[in-house]
């Protein structure tokens, strides 16, 4: 288990994008931690600098109290999983698991145990002789898993590799990943764009956001207490709606109803959960319900708050259907950002 500490890490290229804004934070030993942001957000370029693969512009890295800015990415202790598997479609699974072995010169019977171990824990032992091909998406990512473990690193690194799979087995391996790593008790950075694989798999969430980091924290800190408008939006399924308004002399009022008292003035955003809403024939706020969603153990009510678009979360005991509807929040559940900036007040 390792370490890893990121002390004012950058990237800019040679043509002046800066693709990660200097920035510090640690990972704890054993801890498994999600990068995840939309497409060009500096995730990937984060991890592949940890690799080695990208060279650090500014700052410093350590692994396991070790600086590794110069360091190869062979002699960093760290094994990565790609998305694409990277397996050779000429070696059976026995041969691909123990490669990376082979290369370093270890002895035949020490890779044969390895392998074995890995393949024990991975579900492969029955797939030992069998080329990639032959091979389901999931099994092929146990595979490149498997040649991950047998190098025994300080280590994980995940390169979003569950993008190639459908939606079922993606939730089966988010599963089997997780598992595996809390049995090795590695240090894991795994990226993803997928906010429900970070919910469902980290101990701490990163979000980032144009190459900077927009919040740390737990699942429950990240979904509950998002720092910015951005996190809020982009984490959960559905996101947190946000409702543009205005407090007058003290109170928070959201089309003409009162949700709360409160110190802050002037024009503000207003973030509520789906499933922190209630229909409540005495509520302050009245919804325009357009559409129902039906999802079997629940149901989405899409519409509108006034002029803002608006989703609520309900039961599927409730009888739900297009019309007005009242409202109220969950006690506790408001939360307020700057509406300029996008911060949370």
């Amino acid at each position: 288990m390792a370490q890893v500490k990121f002390k004012n890490i950058g990237k800019t290229y040679p043509n002046g994008f800066e693709a990660l804004k200097a920035t510090d934070f640690e990972i704890e030993q054993g801890e498994f931690a999600v990068l995840v942001g939309p497409s060009g957000c500096g995730k990937s370029t984060l991890l592949r600098m940890t690799a080695g693969l990208e060279e650090i512009t500014s700052g410093e890295l350590s692994i396991a109290g070790r600086i590794v800015n110069t360091i190869d990415p062979a002699d960093r202790d760290i094994a990565m999983v790609f998305q694409n598997y990277a397996l050779y479609p000429h070696m059976s699974v026995r041969k691909n698991i123990g490669y990376g072995l082979r290369n370093r010169g270890i002895a035949k019977a020490e890779i044969a145990a390895k392998v074995d171990e890995a393949a024990a824990l991975l579900n492969l032992r029955g797939h030992l002789d069998s080329k990639p091909s032959q091979l389901s998406g999931g099994q092929r990512q146990r595979v490149a898993m498997g040649r991950a473990i047998v190098r025994d690193p300080a280590l994980f690194l995940f390169d979003e590799p569950l993008s190639n799979l459908d939606a079922k087995l993606r939730h089966q391996m988010r599963i089997e990943i997780k598992s595996l790593q809390r049995r090795l008790g590695v240090t894991s950075i795994y990226v993803t764009h997928d906010q429900v694989e970070a919910m469902t798999m980290a101990d701490r969430i990163i979000v980032m956001n144009a190459g900077r980091i927009e919040q740390i924290g737990t699942p429950a800190e990240v979904y509950h207490d998002p720092a910015s408008t951005f996190v809020a939006a982009f984490m959960g399924a559905p996101p947190m709606n946000l409702l543009r308004t205005r407090v007058e002399a003290g109170q928070l009022q959201l089309n003409g109803g009162l949700l709360c008292d409160t110190a802050h003035r002037g024009e503000v955003i207003v973030g509520v959960r789906p499933e922190d809403f209630y229909p409540d024939p005495e509520g302050p706020v009245s919804m325009q319900v357009d559409i129902v969603e039906e999802l079997g153990a629940h149901r989405l009510l899409h519409g509108k708050l006034g002029a803002e678009p608006v989703t609520v979360h309900v039961g599927n005991e409730f009888p739900a259907e297009p019309g007005p509807l009242r409202l109220s929040v969950k006690p506790g559940a408001v939360r307020l950002f700057d509406a300029e900036a996008g911060h949370r007040i």
